[in-house]
């Protein structure tokens, strides 16, 4: 009977060993941070306007290498011309900032062992890819008054024509995890979205005829599609962004995840016998 016992342990204690070691089990966790844009109105990879940029995220963990994490942003990224060092960039003058509303899916990779409750395996960068939707929305300032531009066809869109408000784009990205306790890590991470539309910035191809945007949307929507410093610059049918390439933007942020998974017993609890 004790000889039945003992096997029956060990047995428990293997498959518990065996589950464990595989580190099934998901974690909760939020972050916080900024984001950056980058397109039509920052072709110079400037960083100088960071938005604030926060989020919650779900990680499921396959086991000690792989994983799958959902999350749900919010960031505000902003850019204006002036900054440029480009003269045509300068002259033409225009802004816009835009809160975004993002859903990311990716499939992550450590690229170490990485065992939540380890005392040596409890640390690893690692890499991510994936897909994002998400909720878009650029907006300008005009004499103290903040207009939606997708709605003013700036570019000389037909009412019911403007580009959408929904769009989603690829990611890349990659951190650093480390646990502070069994069950809590910190994670800090850059992530990189590389959209499908080229409209964050409500930029994109070349400046319609004024005449016919002022009659279609009114003087608002004719002023903020053309804010150029330059006569001419701005007539019809003239270049205005380049549509050769879609907008992008990034997230950078320290999170902090909740692990709810099995944790290894460390080896003074296992039982011995002989």
């Amino acid at each position: 009977m004790i000889y039945i016992i003992k096997r029956a342990i060990c047995l428990v204690f293997l498959l518990s060993f065996t589950t464990l070691n595989a580190q099934k089990g998901y974690e909760l966790g939020g972050w916080l941070g900024v984001s950056h844009y980058f397109g039509d109105l920052n072709t110079n990879q400037r960083i100088g306007k960071p938005g604030l940029a926060f989020g919650v995220a779900a990680r499921y963990n396959f086991d000690t290498r792989i994983s799958v994490r959902t999350s749900f942003n919010y960031g505000r990224v902003r850019a204006t011309d002036t900054d440029s060092q480009n003269n045509f960039e300068r002259n033409r003058n225009l802004s816009f900032r835009s809160d975004i509303v993002d859903m990311t899916n990716v499939l992550e990779f450590n690229f170490f062992h990485y065992e939540h409750g380890s005392k040596t395996h409890n640390k690893t960068p690692y890499l991510f890819g994936g897909f994002n939707f998400m909720y878009f929305n650029p907006k300008a300032e005009l004499d103290g008054t903040i207009y939606n531009l997708r709605k003013l066809g700036t570019e000389g869109q037909t009412p019911g024509g403007e580009y959408g408000s929904l769009s989603g784009g690829l990611v890349l990205g990659g951190g650093y995890k480390w646990d502070v306790t069994h069950t809590t890590s910190i994670n800090l991470e850059f992530s990189m979205r590389f959209l499908f539309t080229d409209y964050l910035d409500d930029v994109s191809t070349v400046y319609p005829d004024k005449t016919q945007l002022g009659a279609d949307r009114g003087p608002a929507a004719v002023a903020l599609s053309d804010r150029s410093l330059i006569e001419g610059l701005g007539a019809a049918n003239r270049q205005r962004g380049d549509k050769q390439g879609n907008d992008n933007f990034t997230f950078f942020g320290i999170g902090v995840m909740r692990y709810f998974g099995g944790i290894e017993c460390p080896e003074i609890s296992k039982p011995k016998w002989k």
